[in-house]
């Protein structure tokens, strides 16, 4: 292609818009352009790069046994609740764009596509016969993000390449999970991306086994804990670990004290001279079901620990069935304003004890009228521990559980796993962090939604069984991105070669010499013929415009028809390098042939 004709527009300055590197860069390099809130257009250049991520995705996914389809993106909402998703999409996660169309019949537009391919499979697949299946497909999806940002890292609008797998048996699931595994590997390494595989939490997708592909950056949104033997990694969200040793407590028997001012952990250890790790925290949560009733929830942590809200989540959704509920609506921390709706009473807060009265919950509709409790393990192991006393500026010492108070019967894991955590497959392993950019997640989802929707085949003894199903998404766009964001510097983008839109630029520093405008055509015919793609800026620019342009894009060589054509040479850079050298006229073509060849192997 040359610059001359392409739609190629460069900017010398960040856009206001953009917070982070590779954003930046995709819009100062002509990649992409703002269209709206979270919607961008992909120009030439972008679409060449994602037209390449999308075909590595294709052979790993044709290798790994996947066929090919395309599925709607306009979606009934009666395969949702169906499942019942509906609400959860488009009302507690709210990330589902919907509407009713002109026969008054609900829609979505897909955000995933679970519900659609179980009808299909539904509606095809009878015997175990036809088992196992696994269809992909690579198409644009759409989720009403809160906050659209970091350009195509976190938009309303996205392409992404998801599987659906359908199997008789949990091994032959365990089968194509593995395969999976294995693709999603080949399909990140053959990208040219340092990335991690952890263990993930599965969200409103559901299933049990879960993992998710981390390109490890800066700029990432998630945090990976890991140890260094290898054999530990697990987004935060999921991670599980032994926290420090709780100190022995310097309280030996049990009273009520005074503690005025103490309403924080911090304030609390200062007054009493002790260590958080002595003290059980009474956190309040309020959790609204899809049933309409809104449940008081007491969670008793360690005092030095946080509560992971995903945890709890998950708990809560695991709660739903005993309030006639699916899942949850909303999850949050009451304030001031919400408590007068349901509080017969001010609550202690901030000296709230494990067994704060059900009293202070008023005869209110829709809102249960017993605190929830939950006691976290960490909670569990202290003696003689400090808590709230349920009467503000007052605690109590020197407490234990089934003497001073009652342990509660719903015994958790909903901490926050941290860096410097132990490892539970070896403590002597120390948890450490990194920040990644989640471009990949696979998961077991069992028999959740066929089950849900009647998605059933007859076995081997002529019984009707749920298909088990697995489902395997890659973030194409996202991925894409995720590249630049690995690998930059001051200049623009380095691109890996297997994906970069062009793998060599060809500069004409003076469009006015005939010899150098002579030998870049040539040179350019040369290496296009023989599958080098390849760019010719035959603009009418100054050289030094054209050299700032050829970093910033990134392509990966460049070869400048200068003044070392005196000497039968053309000066040849490696972008990720700088490496310069002169090669040769006559052997740049097959130089430049080999060392493609060689990146992309």
């Amino acid at each position: 292609m040359r610059l001359s004709q392409m739609l190629f527009v460069t900017l010398r300055e960040d856009p206001a818009e953009a917070e982070i590197p590779s954003h930046k860069l995709l819009l100062r390099g002509g990649y992409i352009r703002r269209i709206g809130s979270g919607i961008y257009a992909y120009l030439p250049l972008m679409w060449r790069v994602l037209q390449k991520v999308s075909q590595i995705v294709r052979e790993e996914m044709n290798t790994a046994g996947g066929q090919e389809c395309l599925l709607p993106q306009l979606q009934p909402s009666d395969l949702w609740k169906e499942s019942g998703r509906w609400d959860t999409y488009t009302k507690a996660e709210g990330i589902m764009f919907s509407l009713t169309d002109r026969q008054e019949r609900e829609l979505g537009l897909g955000p995933t596509h679970e519900e659609v391919i179980t009808t299909v499979a539904k509606e095809m697949i009878r015997s175990y016969r036809q088992l196992p299946v696994n269809l992909y497909q690579i198409q644009t999806k759409f989720r009403d993000e809160i906050r659209p940002r970091f350009g195509l890292m976190r938009g309303r609008e996205f392409i992404m390449k998801d599987a659906y797998s359908f199997h008789a048996s949990q091994e032959s699931l365990q089968e194509s999970y593995e395969a999976m595994d294995k693709a999603y590997r080949n399909i990140i390494s053959r990208c040219g991306l340092a990335f991690r595989a952890v263990e993930a939490d599965s969200g409103a997708i559901g299933g049990s086994a879960s993992q998710e592909f981390m390109i490890l950056a800066e700029a990432g949104e998630d945090e990976v804990l890991y140890t260094e033997d290898g054999k530990y990694a697990a987004n935060v969200e999921k991670a599980v670990s032994l926290p420090i040793d709780a100190e022995i407590s310097p309280f030996k028997k049990y009273e009520k004290k005074e503690t005025p001012g103490t309403d924080t952990i911090e304030k609390l250890c200062k007054f009493l001279q002790c260590s958080p790790t002595n003290i059980v925290k009474n956190v309040l949560y309020k959790v609204v079901y899809d049933s309409g009733q809104m449940v008081l929830v007491l969670v008793s942590i360690r005092g030095d620990q946080v509560v992971n809200e995903v945890k709890l989540t998950n708990e809560l959704v695991r709660l739903a069935p005993n309030y006639k509920a699916k899942t949850i609506l909303v999850l949050g921390v009451p304030d001031e304003t919400e408590q007068q709706k349901w509080a017969a009473k001010p609550l202690p807060l901030g000296y709230i004890a494990p067994d704060l009265e059900d009293g202070y919950i008023d005869k209110v509709k829709d809102v249960i009228p017993k605190f929830l409790r939950l006691v976290d393990q960490t909670a569990v192991e202290l003696k003689n521990f400090v808590t709230g006393a349920n009467e503000n500026g007052y605690h109590v010492v020197g407490a234990n559980w089934d003497k001073e108070f009652k342990l509660p019967s719903l015994v958790v894991d909903i901490r926050k796993a941290t860096i410097g955590d132990r490892a539970i497959h070896d403590p002597t392993q120390i948890l450490e962090n990194a920040r990644g950019i989640e471009v990949g997640h696979i998961f077991q989802l069992g028999i959740k939604y066929s089950q849900a929707m009647g998605a059933t085949f007859t076995n081997e003894a002529g019984e009707e069984n749920p298909m088990i199903m697995g489902c395997y998404g890659v973030g194409v766009s996202r991925l894409a991105q995720a590249a630049v964001e690995q690998s930059y510097d001051k200049d623009g983008i380095i691109w890996p070669v297997a994906i970069a839109p062009y793998h060599v630029v060809i500069i004409i520093p003076n469009i006015s010499d005939k010899e150098q405008i002579e030998v870049a055509e040539n040179i350019y015919t040369q290496l296009n013929k023989i599958g080098v793609e390849t760019l010719l800026d035959d603009r009418d620019e100054r050289a030094g415009v054209k050299f700032k342009d050829a970093d910033l894009i990134g392509i990966p060589y460049r070869i400048v028809t200068g003044r070392s054509l005196k000497s039968g040479k053309v000066e040849v850079v490696e972008r990720s390098t700088k490496k310069s050298q002169e090669i040769a006229i006559e052997e740049v073509v097959t130089t430049l042939k080999s060392w493609v060849n060689s990146a992309q192997n």
